[in-house]
């Protein structure tokens, strides 16, 4: 199940005994942990007497052993495994070659599969988890699986909507679109980050209605979003604009380093969209290979045909060599600015 659909189950139905929170994205699985932990757990002091955690290489024996010890101090028996080796993918065909260890994995299944009252499993695993493997299977069946897939661009308005549900709050078109643009520059996207600033900016209004002014003014001092307003001016090829937003970065102390890095991204996505669309590849359809949210990537191959094919790829190479040439100290800001300058011409 998505984290979405994984929430919503602990909501509507009964504990299972077994989940797996397995996948790339940490904030995912946190979020998911904590849910069965408050379900789990009354108080903290609950939580002390009845969890126990194990990480690292068990032998499903052991963990038979623990999952059928009745609890001694505590209503029931929470035992949290942290990357154990049981979910590490498996190159050979099978999960195993020896009988000894196959009989062994046999009886963790029925185990699994006929769980005792007072005990609970949660299996953690930071990364994919293969699903070859028999018990992923058993625990699909038994239990719940979450599958924290890691989030970019193109896919993060699932995580959106379910902030927004959480906050009682929704956003105008304007704002949507302007929270795309900004979050499609971000090289990393921290999900906890992005978590820890819609709470901010529940705090800034009692409306219902996020508008584009309020986000702006929260995400404010982030540099990609100064950078995002200056490579939207250089898609729309006003130069003058693109050159006082540089400015502008450059003053407030941005770092040449971060605004290289978006400028060559943004040159590179506008030569992939150019290339994509000559091939018959348009609008929508140009999200899933750009990597970007639907409605950014539609306007960002609307922008690249406005520009000269030998334009884009004089750019792309320039910049790639200002990377080596800024940080050798062999050249200043007046490549970045020669750059903004020979976009927005745009003669080939």
């Amino acid at each position: 199940m998505k984290f979405g659909e994984f929430m919503a189950s602990l909501q509507k139905s009964e504990l299972k005994h077994v989940y797996l929170l397995a996948g790339e994205e940490h904030y995912y699985i946190e979020k998911a942990r904590e849910k069965l932990f408050a379900q789990l757990f009354a108080s903290p002091q609950e939580q002390a007497g009845a969890l126990q955690k194990l990480t690292g290489v068990l032998d499903t024996d052991d963990l038979v052993g623990l999952i059928e010890t009745a609890p001694f101090f505590a209503s029931k028996n929470v035992l949290l495994l942290q990357d154990t080796s049981l979910f590490k993918e498996n190159k050979e065909e099978g999960d195993s070659k020896k009988p000894g260890k196959d009989k062994k994995m046999e009886r963790l299944l029925a185990t699994l599969a006929d769980m005792p009252e007072f005990s609970y499993v949660i299996f953690v695993q930071n990364g994919k988890a293969d699903k070859r493997r028999k018990l992923y299977k058993a625990i699909e069946k038994c239990g719940a699986v979450l599958e924290a897939d890691a989030v970019r661009a193109w896919n993060i308005n699932d995580w959106l909507q379910g902030k927004l549900q959480s906050m009682n709050k929704d956003m105008d078109r304007e704002a949507m679109a302007y929270f795309s643009g900004v979050v499609s520059t971000m090289q990393t996207i921290s999900l906890e980050f992005l978590d820890k600033e819609f709470d901010k900016l529940a705090l800034f209004t009692k409306e219902r209605q996020i508008t584009k002014d309020l986000l702006t003014k929260v995400f404010a001092g982030l540099p990609e979003v100064s950078v995002f307003a200056m490579l939207d001016a250089i898609s729309e090829r006003k130069a003058k604009k693109a050159m006082q937003l540089l400015r502008r970065q450059l003053n407030d102390g941005t770092y040449f380093t971060v605004i290289l890095a978006l400028l060559t991204r943004h040159v590179r996505q506008l030569w992939q969209a150019q290339t994509l669309q000559k091939q018959g590849i348009r609008g929508k359809a140009l999200a899933k290979p750009l990597e970007l949210n639907p409605f950014i990537a539609e306007k960002l191959g609307r922008a690249a045909m406005q520009f000269p094919e030998a334009v884009l790829k004089r750019n792309m190479l320039e910049l790639i060599d200002a990377d080596y040439f800024l940080k050798t100290g062999q050249a200043g800001e007046e490549v970045l600015e020669h750059a903004v300058i020979d976009l927005c011409r745009g003669q080939a």
